[in-house]
């Protein structure tokens, strides 16, 4: 009878003790960081922590959950992205295009975002907690804010 309640055991304890397993697709992540492109790709709890991602074309992909601490995403452009439930803790994220993508949850702890586009970005639940920002509609409260879309701005700008 122990000899079957051992054999049980040792069958079922390694259930609860399973890590998070990554749905990344590893082929897409090394495209990213070979190509600096990845255009609706699956990168869903990618560990890219500390990646230079500077005009990474992230158009449409699925970050759920990816790790991005310390990255620098300086000029990517995450338009329609899934960032849900991202880490970009202490990242540096000058001239990023969120422009309608899901940051809700987001952790931007010590980052430094500037000159960024939010315009249509869901941004429920984010935690800025000494995030330096600036020229980025990021901020606490705020639902009659108007935030400018870049995309308009930079058609009707037209240089004399």
């Amino acid at each position: 009878m122990k000899t079957k309640l051992l054999a049980a055991l040792t069958l079922v304890t390694p259930l609860f003790f399973t890590s998070v397993v990554s749905a990344a697709n590893p082929q897409q992540v090394q495209k990213l960081l070979s190509t600096g492109e990845c255009i609706q790709c699956d990168l869903s709890g990618a560990d890219l922590s500390g990646a230079h991602l500077i005009g990474a074309d992230l158009r449409g992909a699925n970050l759920q959950g990816a790790n991005l601490e310390e990255a620098n995403i300086e000029g990517a452009d995450f338009t329609g992205a899934n960032l849900q439930g991202a880490n970009l803790k202490s990242a540096f994220a000058t001239n990023v295009n969120f422009k309608k993508a899901n940051l809700n949850g987001v952790n931007f702890t010590n980052a430094m975002i500037s000159d960024s586009n939010v315009y249509g970005a869901s941004m429920n639940n984010l935690t800025i907690t000494n995030a330096d920002i600036y020229n980025t509609g990021i901020g606490i409260g705020g639902d009659n804010a108007e935030i400018p879309d870049w995309d308009q701005q930079i058609e009707t700008y037209k240089p004399e």
